[in-house]
Order: structure tokens, then sequence, then C-alpha cells
């Protein structure tokens, strides 16, 4: 991997984290999309089953194999909590946040 590529995809990761549900809020939730987006944002939370791994930050890992709280099981759920309005928005954001570590897994793989 280029170490220019090296040194800012962890930085395009986390700006897209940010962005990708500021934009989605807006266009889904306009009225509201302030509070639509700090609560996807609230999404970010499961990021502290970072805390669990055995070395807390590795830019060559790919978080969805690596941490508990971004495997298929808790990805299922959070697409199941999509359905009942009142967990749609944080489910939204957490559907995002596991899409967007994916793209970075794939980003990682293609370099």
């Amino acid at each position: 991997m280029s170490e220019w590529l090296l040194l800012a995809r962890p930085v395009l990761h986390l700006l897209l984290h940010v962005l990708v549900p500021g934009i989605f809020a807006r266009l889904c939730w306009p009225q509201r999309w302030k509070m639509a987006w700090l609560v996807m944002m609230a999404g970010m939370l499961i990021d502290l089953d970072h805390l669990l791994a055995d070395t807390l930050y590795d830019p060559l890992r790919c978080s969805l194999t690596a941490h508990p709280l971004h495997g298929p099981i808790p990805a299922l759920v959070y697409l199941l909590l999509l359905w009942p309005r009142k967990t749609r928005v944080l489910a939204c954001g957490l559907v995002i946040h596991l899409a967007l570590d994916g793209s970075d897994c794939l980003m990682m793989l293609a370099v």
C-alpha cells in the first residue's frame, strides 16, 4: 500500500463517518436533519468494541471481522431495527457505519 494512501485512508474514513450520515439526514429528514444526524452519529458508539481488540487501532485490520459489534449477527439486528419507526434513524446510522467500514475493508484489499 502506498505511503500516501496508508496515511490518507484513515482520515478519509473518519470524514465519511461524519459526512455521509449528515448528507443522508439532510436528504431523508430535511425538517429535523440536525437531530437525525446526531442520533445517527450515536451509531459511532459501536466502535467502543475496538476497546476489546488486542490492539486498539490497526490501520490494516478490517473491523467487520475483528470486532463483535461489527459482525454479521449485529448487522442483521441493525437491519431489523430499520423496520420500527422509533429505531429507524439510529438503525440508519448503524447500517451506514457498517457500510463505510465495509468499504474501508474493500479499499484495503484493492490497494
